[in-house]
C-alpha cells in the first residue's frame, strides 16, 4: 500500500509527515487489497482571521472502488486528520458491509478479505463545525463503468451524484441521485 501525503497552501513538515504515515498505515488491516492511500492537507483563509486546516484522505481499492473523507479543524492539521481518519472508518465499515449487485463482485469485499479484515473501531459522531462557503477546482478521474457500477460507487461516497466514463455508450456521463426516489443520468449533447 502507497501512502502519499500532500499539501496545498501548507508546508508538510515531518513531524506531520511521519504522524500522517503512522496513522494511515493501520488502515490496511482494517480494509485488505488498499491500492493506495493519499492524504491532501489544505489551509483555508477566513474573514475573521483565523485559519482552518482540512485533510482529505482518499482511499484506491484494487477492486476499483473510491472511498473519501475530508474534515476540518481551526489551526490544527493532526486533529483534522484524526476527524477524517474516523470518517474513513465508517465508511470502510459501509464498504464491507456492501453486497454485490445483480451479480457484479466488481465493488463489494471478497469473503477472504472480510474475514482478515478486522472491525474498525467504534467512534462517536461529532458536530462539525461552521465553515465559510468556499469556491475550489478539483480534478476528476473517470473511470469505465457502466450505470449500476457508478451508482455503487456514487453511495459508497456518500455523494449525491458521480461523474464516470459510461462503458456502454462509450461517453462521460453523471448519475445522481433524485429528490423523489430512484437515480438519474445525465448524457452530455452538443449543439
Amino acid at each position: 500500500m502507497e501512502i502519499q501525503v500532500r499539501g496545498d497552501d501548507l508546508k508538510i513538515t515531518e513531524t506531520l509527515e511521519e504522524y500522517a504515515q503512522k496513522k494511515l498505515a493501520r488502515l490496511d488491516k482494517y480494509l485488505p487489497n488498499i491500492q493506495d492511500v493519499r492524504v491532501d492537507f489544505s489551509r483555508q483563509h477566513t474573514r475573521r482571521g483565523d485559519n482552518i486546516l482540512s485533510a482529505q484522505i482518499t482511499i484506491r481499492h484494487q477492486r476499483g472502488a473510491i472511498l473519501r473523507a475530508e474534515e476540518t479543524s481551526a489551526g490544527d492539521a493532526e486533529a483534522a486528520l484524526n476527524l477524517a481518519i474516523e470518517k474513513i472508518h465508517r465508511q470502510i465499515e459501509r464498504f464491507k458491509s456492501k453486497r454485490s449487485r445483480k451479480g457484479r463482485p466488481r465493488f463489494s469485499a471478497s469473503v477472504e478479505e472480510l474475514s482478515a479484515a478486522e472491525t474498525a473501531p467504534n467512534v462517536d459522531v461529532l458536530e462539525e463545525e461552521e465553515v465559510d462557503p468556499i469556491i475550489r477546482h478539483k480534478e476528476v478521474y473517470v473511470t469505465a463503468m457502466n450505470e449500476d457500477e457508478a451508482i455503487e460507487q456514487m453511495e459508497l461516497l456518500g455523494h449525491t451524484f458521480f461523474i464516470f466514463f459510461n462503458d456502454q455508450t462509450q461517453t462521460v456521463n453523471v448519475v445522481y441521485k433524485r429528490r423523489t426516489s430512484g437515480y438519474g443520468v445525465l448524457i452530455p449533447k452538443t449543439e
